[in-house]
């Protein structure tokens, strides 16, 4: 996986790219300078190409309206695979004729329908959560599933998720340890940086490329979700700093980002050209930011499951 040989074969190889969303494509409402470019070389050239996002609520369907307001066109559901995919994929696989308690919203329901996952309120198999709005209430009643016996499931392991550039809200990872505090059962959390997600998401790659994908970049703004899962899943991992990450922490942790890039702008005529870019290492680094710095506020505690950190500050 060194640059060498990666730079070498890049011409050979049928590369494919997996993107995340929100502060890679889009901040809040407004497209990041580059992103509609960087997309619509993608399409212009045929590289294989899937939106990856941890979000739970918006369908396929969702998201694709969603960019198009924006200014990126032509997208369908298939361009799109997200948490509550994910988890109706793993649920679809492991266990298909379970039924499920859920609490969350929108695009967990609607993936779980589409399985025909059958919502049981009394004795389900497994409680999911998902994001969206909750209550007193049915945090008791997934209490008291889990405690008759149903296994717990989160979509992902996010405990807060960007609201605005002012303010966030509690994530499923949050809601999960709620449950995960009163019931004393561990949560298995889906979504990035599970294998899983990263698993599916290449088999959706090669589905729509038509054949195997040999190379495949992830591309996100988190190191803990999305850079780590695309190391473990033996991915390339690009560092967009358009999003929740700051240069100066990238050095905080053990594994490291195959590119760090200002924004996904630095890649739009790479795609149009099929060449590698003579800057292709690090080229924003120029060797900053790889000295431990202070703790600071994780976005999951993926990390450490044992003793609660800090988490890196809202990017504003």
């Amino acid at each position: 996986m060194g640059n060498r040989t990666w730079g070498e074969n890049r011409l050979q190889m049928k590369l494919g790219y997996l993107i995340d969303m929100d502060g890679v494509i889009y901040r809040e409402n407004n497209l990041i300078p580059g992103a509609a470019d960087f997309v619509q070389a993608l399409v212009t050239t045929g590289t294989p190409f899937l939106f990856l996002t941890n979000n739970s609520v918006p369908t396929g369907e969702d998201l694709a309206v969603r960019l198009k307001h924006l200014g990126i066109r032509g997208l369908s559901a298939r361009h799109f695979y997200t948490s509550a995919l994910n988890t109706a994929d793993f649920l679809s696989e492991t266990d298909p004729n379970c039924t499920v308690f859920v609490i969350g919203e929108g695009g967990i329901l609607t993936a779980l329908h589409e399985r025909k996952i059958a919502n049981d309120a009394i004795r389900p198999g497994y409680v999911v959560v998902g994001e969206g709005a909750t209550s007193l209430e049915k945090l008791g009643k997934a209490h008291e599933c889990i405690e008759r016996g149903a296994r717990l499931l989160a979509t992902n392991p996010d405990n807060w998720c960007p609201v605005s550039s002012e303010k966030t809200r509690p994530g499923a990872g949050a809601t999960a340890a709620f449950l995960e505090a009163s019931t004393g059962r561990r949560a298995y959390y889906l979504g990035k940086p599970n294998g899983y997600m990263f698993h599916r998401a290449r088999r959706k790659l090669a589905e729509i490329a038509l054949g195997e994908v040999e190379e495949v970049v992830m591309i996100g703004d988190t190191m803990e979700t999305d850079i780590r899962g695309a190391f473990e899943a033996g991915m390339h991992g690009y560092l967009v700093l358009s999003g929740s990450t700051q240069i100066e922490v990238i050095g905080d942790y053990v594994y490291q980002p195959t590119r760090v890039l200002q924004s996904v702008a630095d890649l739009t005529e790479e795609v149009r050209t099929g060449k590698p870019s003579d800057q292709r290492s690090n080229p924003v680094l120029g060797g900053a930011g790889l000295a431990g710095g202070r703790g600071h506020r994780h976005q999951t505690d993926i990390l450490s499951f044992h003793r609660p950190r800090p988490r890196p500050a809202m990017t504003k």
